[in-house]
C-alpha cells in the first residue's frame, strides 16, 4: 500500500469512526451491580424492591409510576436570572424549563426550552417521599398536592425560596425550592413536621421523567440522548442507560456512595444530586407511554413524634459547562462525553477556552487550536509529507514499470521494491505519524461537538451560529477543495485506474458528506486542510528542486 493510500484511508476512517459512533452509544451496556439485581432479561420487571440505607428498606412500589396523562393543578411560575420554570401544584414538579441565556434551536430570540409535560417532548424533574409498605403515616409522593401563597415567584436579590405545603393525617410537609442567582443548581427541601404520637418514617426520593423526542436531533450528526448513572466506586463509573436497553433490562436496587443521575442530551442536561456521603439507591426503568425514568432513593429518615426533620437533595438543570459541573459533584462534568478520547480532549477544551478568553471570538479560537495542533505535530507531518513528496518525486520511473510489469503483479511488485531500495524510499513512512495525530484531531472533533459555547456562537460574515451547519455551504465547499488540492500533491502511479477513479470522487463525498457538519467543525477541517496543503506543497517543492534528498 502506497502512502497515498494511506493517507486517504486515514481520512476515510476519522470520518468513518465519527460517522459510526452511534454505535458504541447505542450499544446495550451490561451494568455488573445491575445483574445482581432483580432485574429480569429479557423482560420489565413489574415491581422494583430498592435495598434502602443500613436504617431500613425502602419498596420502590411506593414510588408511583407515571400515568400515560401526565395530571396537571395549579400552576407556578418561577423565575430568576437564569432559569424560567413552571412547578405544578400536582407533586410539587418542575414541569417546564427554559434557559434564559441560551436562545431556542429554531428561534434564538425565545429561550431555549429543556423541559415540558405537554407537546412531543415530555420531560420532567419529580420528587417526594417514598414510605415503608406498612408505614401507618403518609408522606406525599409526586402525585399529591401541595398549596402555596402566590403563583408567581421572580428573584429579586441573591436568592428566591418557592415554599409549597401538604398535610394530612397529623404529619405537615413544607417542601420548598430555593435558587441562587447566576446558578442552574436548585435545592430541594423538605420539612416534615410529626404532629401525631407515633415515629414517621420516609426517604426522599428523586427521578427525571421524559420521552424520546428530542427536537434537536441532528440525522447527520448522532449524539446520545437518555439517561446516565456515576458510581464513582465502580469500575466503569459513568455509564448510559439507553432507552431501548431500558425496554429490556431496568436497573435496580443498584446501592452507591454519592453518586448522581441524569438525563442528558447535546448541550445540555437535567441532574440529580444527592449528599455525596450517604448511601443512595438509584433505578432507570420505563413507566409507560414509551417514557423513561431514572431516580434515586435516598436514606431513611425517622422523625419522633412531636418532633421536626429535613430531608435535602439537588437538581441541577442546564447547559454543561465543564467548570460549573466539576464543582457540583466528581464526575458529573464527564456528562460532555468525550468517550475514550476525554484524557485528550478535556485538555484541548481548556486550551481552547483559554484562547478565546484573549482574542473573544470562538471561531477565532477554533482557528487558533488547530494552528497552534499543527505546530506541535510539526515534526511528524513533515516526515509523512516528506514520504509522499519523495514518492512523488520518483512517480514517472513507478509510471514507467507499471507500464512495462502492470500485468504480472508479482513482478511489478518486486521491481517497485527494488526501485524504493535504491533511491531509499520507505513507502510507510509516512504512516505513524499520520496515525498519532489522528486520536488527537478525533479528540478535537468532539470538543467542538459537545461544547455548549460553540451553540449559537457568532463567527464572522455569513456564520452566525458555529454550532450550525453553513447556511450557504461555503465552508463544505472550501474543505472539498482543499481534498482535491491535497490529493493532486499526492502520488498515483502506484494505483491502477479503478482505484484513482475512486479516489477522485472522495472530495466530493466528503464535501456532500461534511454539508450537515456544525460550521465549527468544517472550520477546523478547513484551516487543518489548509495548513496540510500549505506545508506539503513547501515540502513537495523543496524536494523536486532538489534542495532535499
Amino acid at each position: 500500500m502506497n502512502m497515498k493510500s494511506f493517507w486517504w484511508l486515514a481520512l476515510a476512517f476519522t470520518l468513518t469512526w465519527i460517522w459510526l459512533q452511534w454505535t458504541q452509544f447505542s450499544a446495550p451496556k451490561v451494568d455488573p451491580l445491575a445483574q445482581s439485581s432483580s432485574a429480569v432479561q429479557g423482560q420489565v420487571a413489574p415491581a422494583l424492591d430498592v435495598p434502602g440505607a443500613n436504617t431500613g428498606v425502602v419498596s420502590n412500589s411506593a414510588v408511583p409510576t407515571l400515568q400515560n396523562v401526565v395530571e396537571q393543578g395549579s400552576r407556578i411560575k418561577v423565575t430568576t436570572d437564569t432559569l424560567d420554570l413552571i412547578i405544578d401544584t400536582v407533586g410539587g414538579d418542575i414541569r417546564e424549563a427554559r434557559l434564559l441565556e441560551y436562545g431556542g434551536s429554531k428561534d434564538h430570540t425565545q429561550p431555549f426550552q429543556l423541559m415540558s409535560d405537554s407537546g412531543a417532548l415530555i420531560f420532567m424533574a419529580q420528587n417526594g417521599i417514598a414510605t415503608q409498605p406498612k408505614a401507618t403515616l403518609p408522606a406525599p409522593n409526586h402525585k399529591a398536592r401541595y398549596t402555596v401563597e402566590k403563583s408567581e415567584y421572580i428573584i429579586s436579590g441573591d436568592t428566591l425560596v418557592v415554599p409549597m405545603t401538604w398535610q394530612q393525617d397529623g404529619v405537615k410537609v413544607t417542601k420548598t425550592y430555593t435558587f441562587k442567582k447566576g446558578d442552574y443548581l436548585i435545592t430541594v427541601d423538605y420539612k416534615v413536621e410529626n404532629q401525631t404520637d407515633q415515629a414517621w418514617s420516609g426517604s426522599l426520593y428523586s427521578q427525571l421523567v421524559r420521552n424520546r423526542f428530542n427536537p434537536d436531533d441532528n440525522f447527520m450528526m448522532y449524539t446520545y440522548t437518555g439517561p446516565v448513572l456515576y458510581d464513582g466506586n465502580a469500575e466503569e463509573k459513568y455509564v448510559k442507560h439507553s432507552f431501548d436497553d431500558l425496554t429490556t433490562q431496568e436497573i435496580v436496587g443498584r446501592n452507591v456512595t454519592g453518586g448522581w443521575a441524569a438525563m442528558i442530551q447535546q448541550y445540555f442536561l437535567a441532574a440529580l444530586v444527592p449528599n455525596q456521603t450517604a448511601q443512595n439507591v438509584y433505578y432507570a426503568k420505563p413507566v409507560g407511554d414509551d417514557r423513561f425514568a431514572v431516580g434515586l432513593v435516598e436514606p431513611l429518615v425517622e422523625v419522633a413524634p412531636g418532633q421536626v426533620g429535613t430531608l435535602s437533595s439537588q437538581i441541577y438543570i442546564g447547559p454543561e459547562k465543564q467548570d460549573v459541573l466539576a464543582e457540583i459533584a466528581p464526575g458529573l462534568e464527564l456528562t460532555i462525553d468525550y468517550g475514550i478520547l476525554t484524557i485528550l480532549a478535556e485538555p484541548l477544551f481548556w486550551i481552547l477556552a483559554q484562547i478565546y478568553a484573549l482574542v473573544g471570538n470562538w471561531g477565532v479560537a477554533i482557528i487558533l487550536l488547530t494552528l497552534l495542533i499543527k505546530l506541535v505535530f510539526y515534526k511528524l507531518s513533515e516526515t509523512s509529507y516528506r514520504s509522499m513528496a519523495r514518492l512523488k518525486k520518483f512517480q514517472p520511473k513507478l509510471q514507467q514499470l507499471k507500464e512495462n510489469y502492470g500485468d504480472d503483479k508479482v513482478i511489478f511488485q518486486q521491481k517497485m521494491m527494488k526501485l524504493y531500495k535504491e533511491e531509499k524510499i520507505n513507502p510507510l513512512g509516512g504512516c505513524l505519524p499520520i496515525f498519532i495525530q489522528m486520536p488527537v484531531f478525533i479528540a478535537l472533533y468532539w470538543v467542538l461537538l459537545y461544547s455548549v459555547e460553540m451553540r449559537q456562537a457568532p463567527f464572522m460574515l455569513w456564520i452566525e451560529d458555529l454550532s450550525a451547519q453553513d447556511p450557504y455551504f461555503i465552508l463544505p465547499v472550501i474543505m472539498g477543495i482543499t481534498m482535491f488540492i491535497q490529493q493532486k500533491l499526492n502520488p498515483s502511479a502506484m494505483m491502477d485506474e479503478t482505484q484513482q477513479k475512486v479516489m477522485k470522487l472522495l472530495p466530493f463525498i466528503f464535501t456532500i458528506f461534511f454539508l450537515w457538519f456544525p460550521a465549527g467543525l468544517v472550520l477546523y477541517w478547513v484551516v487543518n486542510n489548509i495548513l496540510s496543503v500549505a506545508q506539503q506543497w513547501y515540502i513537495t517543492k523543496k524536494i523536486e528542486a532538489g534542495e532535499e534528498k
